[in-house]
């Protein structure tokens, strides 16, 4: 099973505060583990502009607005951004099924500053991940549901509609999900 570009749904009573809600983008999976960032949680205290004064990247009033989200509780200090392939790093983007890019080097937060860059991004800072044969265990547990990734439900929805979204795509309706887990 590969789960890379699909989205991740968490189910109700996952009693994981930091993934309650949350629609996650598989940006890598494989026997070794699997790499993703959550994209409905919206940070309050960061902004771009924040993160680019931090890395001591000049901007000025061209620069790309936007906020930060929390993309997951692995290396908290770490900077991604989820992005059309409208843009690709010289150094390294990765390539994300279903036509998104994964780029984790300061190039990409350069042209932010110069009002360029990708059409579509969502800045993350951490990431989730999951060991080998983790993920696989929380979905045998029904810790998450799985559903296709689109470009609207990952970029152009607003945050707090994206589960709902995610779980409508196939045929749930969030007001009947148990918080419990069961087995047929």
């Amino acid at each position: 099973m590969d789960l890379t570009g699909k989205l991740l749904i968490a189910m109700p009573g996952m009693g994981d505060s930091r993934f309650e809600r949350a629609v996650v983008l598989i940006c890598a999976h494989s026997p070794e583990g699997a790499m993703g960032l959550i994209v409905n949680k919206p940070t309050e205290e960061v902004e771009l502009a924040d993160m680019l004064d931090q890395l001591s990247i000049d901007h000025g009033p061209d620069s790309r607005q936007m906020g930060v989200s929390f993309g997951g509780p692995v290396e908290p200090g770490r900077g991604f951004v989820l992005h059309s392939l409208d843009y690709v790093s010289l150094i390294n983007t990765l390539k994300v099924e279903g036509g998104f890019g994964m780029t984790a080097t300061l190039d990409i937060l350069e042209a932010f500053a110069e009002g360029k860059g990708p059409e579509r991004a969502l800045v993350v800072i951490g990431y989730a991940g999951w060991g080998p044969g983790q993920l696989e265990d929380e979905l045998a547990q029904n810790a998450w549901l799985t559903c296709d990734a689109n470009m609207e439900l990952v970029f152009d929805l607003p945050d707090r509609g994206k589960w709902g979204a995610a779980l409508k795509s196939l045929g749930v309706d969030a007001l009947l999900l148990s918080p419990e887990a069961g087995r047929a």
